[in-house]
């Protein structure tokens, strides 16, 4: 399958279409499911935990994550990719 350009890439997430962004073969080589907050649906969310891991991620600064009483995944990050 070939890759899309970036400015494909810019329109797609613009649309609120879901985008496959690929990293490394050296770092994980997976592909993670992505798309704009402001386009997610329940029919999206359906979608993207029915066809993926089901592990939903959404970014969120320390002060909203406080607001929502939301801990820290884990205390100490070890994770060299991170």
């Amino acid at each position: 399958m070939p890759l899309s350009t970036i400015e494909d890439a810019i329109e797609a997430y613009t649309r609120g279409d879901f985008l496959v962004v690929v990293d490394d073969e050296d770092r994980e080589n997976e592909g993670d499911l992505i798309i704009a907050a402001d386009a997610m649906t329940p029919e999206k969310m359906a979608f993207m935990i029915r066809h993926t891991s089901g592990v939903i991620c959404a970014p969120m600064s320390d002060e909203r994550a406080d607001e929502l009483d939301l801990p820290l995944m884990v205390l100490d990050n070890t994770e060299s990719m991170r």
